[in-house]
């Protein structure tokens, strides 16, 4: 099943207020930045990524919004095409995704690809995610799996034509100390990512049509 079509025929049908997005009350200019900690690991270092590029976004015009899944969603289910989507934490994840100016998206390195996690909640949150601006931030434990982010960024810019900026920030263990980024050239890095985001994002925004 395509991510681009996440519900199953008669499905929004059958249960459509319960897993759509919700009126947004604020003006399309007011949209904030979101920045999406997806790790469920209590010692996420991603979220340390995470954390350091909501603190870049929350000084722009339009801030930022920081959503944990370890605290905010933990208990999602795994995406079966179905009931998975009548969730109640669902509704908010889907009006925050499609609220946001840009996104920014940490995640964990498993096995070589972005961790089960941040993948089943693209495929909860479905076309939400349509044309939306986004950054890509990896912790991994080494270095060997840089490429990691690729299969996500190629995941969304295909199903849903999301505009991917074209550098991401991979961490290795070491980059890290103690509920810190130690390495400062990673912290730089995250700097320039959200940066790079908000750029593009803001320009998009601008631009008529």
């Amino acid at each position: 099943m395509s991510l681009g079509r996440p519900f199953p025929p008669g499905f929004l049908g059958r249960r459509r207020s319960e897993v759509t997005t919700m009126s947004l009350s604020k003006p399309p200019g007011a949209s904030p930045f979101l920045v999406l900690s997806t790790s469920l690991d209590p010692a996420s270092r991603s979220r340390l990524l995470a954390r350091r590029a909501h603190e870049v976004l929350a000084a722009s015009p339009t801030g930022s919004r920081f959503i944990d899944l370890r605290e905010s969603a933990p208990d999602l289910p795994l995406c079966d095409a179905d009931a998975c989507y009548a969730h109640p934490a669902l509704p908010p994840l889907r009006e925050a995704i499609a609220d946001a100016r840009g996104i920014a998206m940490a995640f964990a390195v498993y096995n070589f690809g972005a961790a089960a996690a941040a993948k089943n909640l693209i495929e909860l949150t479905g076309d939400v995610w349509e044309g939306k601006v986004v950054a890509l931030l990896a912790a991994a434990g080494g270095g060997n799996s840089f490429m990691a982010p690729m299969s996500m960024a190629m995941s969304l810019m295909l199903d849903f034509r999301c505009i991917v900026i074209p550098r991401f920030v991979y961490a290795a263990g070491d980059s890290f100390g103690a509920d810190a980024i130690s390495d400062g050239k990673i912290g730089e890095r995250v700097d320039a990512l959200a940066r790079e985001l908000m750029r593009v994002a803001n320009a998009l925004h601008a631009a008529p049509g």
